[in-house]
């Protein structure tokens, strides 16, 4: 029977399915010994990981019957592309099982800014009633920027369209004539102009080396002062040192990232500041979300060791 194995934290009916037909072992802190997951490779004809597992050059090199890797998500910044593509090695993924959780997520963080939701709550449960102290903003008649209109990017338009928001999108992927410019009502523009006429501005892009730290000092102070930057991405597309101390300078408004440059961060200024809001991580942890991924995966994993084609290959 050909072999499994899953290396963090992943479960779901689509895995004790797959369990039927392959022998799979989850070890789900694995990920954190690299020599020992090396050691052991060489016996797995599959390997399902979520974003923390790194599969570099040597892992891929002591997999000698790997034959597929499932990523569990949609990132693969953790993945060395050009060794799995060497070795011929079949990576899939999913790029839009969860789009709808992170796209419903980024309205949350949205609304949470704008109307002050967790310093309200926190204050009303110390005991204070401060009506006016928590006078916020509407969303409808804003702009929104969105940086990146794929399949996360193209969903979080809807959803503000549906606020009364009008859209900006910087791509440089597309064209104005794109399917996802067109069917919001977006208006394709620079960078340069989205940061400058945006009351928000979320990013949807992946963490690649042009996009490293895009957002930094330079970024935030192009920025409207009464503007909001929300990132549920990749932390490393964020300069941290420079968005506190656009935060110091009140350059803008306010923060809400689900990511984080380093996962889990250490603490440190922007936890300290009541005019950001953090969370770990977790766009796409819904429940819905987390049985569509896991099924994709499964899915496409059983495909390849059946000796078939995937449905979302990485190429």
């Amino acid at each position: 029977m050909q072999k499994i194995l899953v290396t963090e934290v992943i479960h779901g009916q689509a895995l004790e399915r797959l369990k039927r037909e392959f022998s799979v072992t989850v070890d789900p802190n694995l990920w954190q010994k690299p020599e020992q997951l090396r050691k052991i490779i060489g016996n797995y004809d599959g390997l399902i990981i979520r974003n923390q597992t790194i599969v570099d050059q040597k892992l891929v090199s002591a997999a000698d019957r790997l034959r597929v890797i499932g990523r569990h998500g949609v990132g693969l910044d953790n993945i060395d592309l050009r060794a799995t593509k060497s070795a011929e090695l079949i990576v899939t993924f999913a790029p839009e099982q969860n789009a709808v959780s992170v796209a419903e997520l980024t309205l949350g963080l949205m609304l949470s800014l704008a109307r002050k939701i967790p310093d309200a709550n926190q204050a009303t449960k110390n005991g204070n009633w401060e009506r006016h102290r928590f006078e916020g903003s509407e969303l409808f008649g804003k702009k929104l920027g969105i940086v990146g209109l794929g399949k996360i990017g193209f969903r979080v338009g809807i959803r503000a369209r549906a606020f009364g928001m009008s859209i900006l999108a910087h791509d440089t992927l597309m064209s104005p004539d794109s399917l996802n410019i067109t069917e919001i009502g977006a208006d394709l523009v620079s960078l340069e102009n989205l940061l400058a006429e945006s009351d928000f501005v979320t990013c949807h892009l992946p963490l690649t080396p042009e996009t490293d730290k895009m957002f930094n000092y330079h970024t935030f102070s192009h920025m409207k002062k009464n503007a909001y930057f929300i990132n549920l991405a990749r932390g490393g597309l964020v300069d941290e040192t420079d968005l506190t101390k656009a935060l110091k300078e009140e350059l803008i408004a306010g923060v809400a990232l689900d990511v984080r440059a380093v996962e889990p961060p250490t603490a440190g200024e922007l936890e300290k500041t009541d005019r950001a809001i953090l969370t770990p991580h977790i766009a796409g942890l819904t429940k819905e979300a987390r049985e569509r991924v896991l099924t994709c995966i499964c899915q496409d994993v059983a495909l390849v060791l059946k000796g078939e084609s995937p449905r979302y290959p990485v190429v």
